[in-house]
């Protein structure tokens, strides 16, 4: 790892080094003083590079610095906020290929993802800069005469945003695009096994902040594992704590940051299904349920893991979805080609083939797939599973390219099956009927947070506010009307009169 390899000549083109890297933006400065660490290619578990992680002292130096740029960068106009988001958005897009290489090397998503996922951080920053100039309240009639009511929304003042591995970068521009245009500076802790995607993207933020001459410190950025981000739930200078990963630690993180009075922004384990009615356009449906149980190798949190057929489209689709996973070439996630990259970690690897295990002792019947690759990288076979339902595994989220086949009979059963697991993320049917169109996306419907139709479960557009319900954790990131989250709500009354009329008419002489 002395010097660059051919393969990893890239990296300099994003201010990276081939051996070693500091991993802490911290103070608008990059340091590090915690434990040096490799990060992988989960192709072939080869080191690409070896990053500084932060200690828990140089978190503390960002997070004073972090306060400090906060008094500045609050008082600057929203306008000029996205003016600012503006030219990260270009930054990214001067890299844009570069990035999108390094996110696939990294993470192990197929290249035309990874430049999809900094394309969406792009997306995120134009969406932001008009954004800036629509942060309003309202102005409210009162009773009173001579008075007026209005509300305010004020920047919170600092943003914690910790990242999960499968989307290394497009959760923190939900984040921090908004953020940062509402007044907020940004702490970001990102996954500890893609510490290169989060320098990179960092030096670039950090750049474009340098270039006018604002604190560094607005964006503070840190490698590291759990006890950073236990630093940042614990910390009461940080109102809003954004978490994404699974339902067990978000519940703890939620914990830990309510007991401080703090807010939290949760995006939790998914379990989604994909409804294929009698009147479905079958083909249509084929290809939906392919990108979206095979796409990231499984490993999104909108991944489509239960398909509920109905009994006379049943035995017709996954004919269809069995002879299109046959041809699904797996492979390096670079080349040309490939449709299936690697897991992201070996141990994600031994997760699948002991998941097969456990689902082949509830019933599970193997239709295609349900084993590893043999070899060095970290690749496992797409599979389907036919299994009832009522098998408790089926409740679970496996975070792998494994989709359950589930048979029904009516609308109604579909929707409780729908309906039946802890996690309330997304979901999907494919159907021409009108009336079940609309009981879907009803009160009597699929209870997720992302409700679709004739769509894959997965690629959600930045526009709609994203998140989930039950144990997905409630929270809403990216469009909409997401950004009050960001901010604080003043209600505020004023007496532009001499006389003191009390609300209610109440008189207190």
């Amino acid at each position: 790892m002395g010097s660059a390899s051919k393969e990893y000549e890239f990296l300099s083109e994003i201010g990276l080094s081939s051996s070693h890297n500091l991993g802490n933006y911290v103070g608008g400065k990059w340091l590090g003083n915690g434990p040096l660490v490799s990060t992988l290619n989960p192709a072939n578990n080869q080191p690409i590079a070896q990053v500084v992680e932060a200690s828990l002292e140089d978190y503390e130096i960002g997070l004073k610095a972090c306060e400090e740029a906060a008094k500045t960068w609050m008082q600057v106009p929203a306008p000029k906020r996205g003016d600012i988001v503006r030219q990260i958005g270009d930054a990214l897009r001067s890299k844009l290929d570069y990035l999108g290489r390094l996110l696939s090397l990294e993470m192990g998503k197929i290249l035309a993802e990874g430049i999809g996922e900094v394309q969406e951080v792009i997306d995120m920053c134009d969406f932001a800069v008009g954004l800036s100039r629509q942060l309003n309240g309202s102005v409210i009639p009162s009773e009173r005469p001579n008075h007026m009511m209005l509300e305010m929304w004020n920047p919170l003042g600092i943003v914690g945003v910790i990242t999960a591995f499968n989307f290394p970068c497009a959760v923190l521009g939900w984040n921090a695009c908004i953020a940062l245009v509402c007044g907020n500076c940004v702490v970001w802790k990102g996954a500890p096994t893609t510490p290169l995607i989060t320098i990179a993207m960092t030096k670039l933020v950090a750049e474009v902040l340098e270039k006018n001459h604002l604190p560094g410190a607005i964006f503070t950025a840190m490698c590291g594992g759990a006890e950073i981000g236990e630093a940042i739930a614990k910390d009461t200078r940080i109102p809003l704590v954004s978490f994404t990963g699974s339902s067990k630690v978000g519940l703890a993180v939620q914990q830990t940051v309510s007991a401080r009075s703090g807010k939290t922004l949760l995006e939790l384990s998914g379990n989604n299904a994909i409804i294929v009615m009698d009147d479905a356009d079958i083909q249509l449906a084929a290809r939906s349920v392919l990108f979206a149980a095979v796409g990231t190798a499984g490993q999104r949190c909108t991944t489509c893991r239960r398909l509920l057929l109905h009994e006379s489209v049943y035995d017709k689709v996954l004919e269809q979805l069995l002879t299109s996973y046959k041809q699904v070439k797996i492979g390096d996630p670079l080349e040309k080609g490939t449709l299936l990259g690697p897991l992201h970690t070996p141990e994600s690897k031994k997760n699948f083939e002991k998941g097969i295990e456990v689902i082949k002792s509830q019933g599970g019947k193997v239709l295609t797939g349900g084993k590893a690759v043999e070899g060095e990288g970290n690749f496992v076979e797409p599979t389907i599973i036919e299994i009832s339902s009522d098998a408790a595994v089926v409740k679970e989220e496996l975070f792998a390219p494994v989709l359950y086949a589930l048979k029904f009979k009516t609308f109604e059963e579909a929707v409780a099956i729908n309906n039946s697991v802890p996690q309330g993320l997304s979901s999907s049917i494919f159907t021409r009927s009108p009336e079940n169109i609309f009981k879907w996306i009803g009160p009597m419907g699929s209870d997720c947070g992302i409700v679709n139709v004739n769509i894959p479960t997965n690629g959600a557009e930045i526009g709609g506010a994203f998140g989930g319900e039950k144990a997905t954790g409630g929270g809403r990131e990216a469009g909409s009307d997401s950004w009050k989250q960001y901010m604080r709500r003043s209600t505020c009354t004023i007496n532009y009169g001499n006389e003191l009329p009390l609300a209610q008419g109440i008189n207190f002489g």
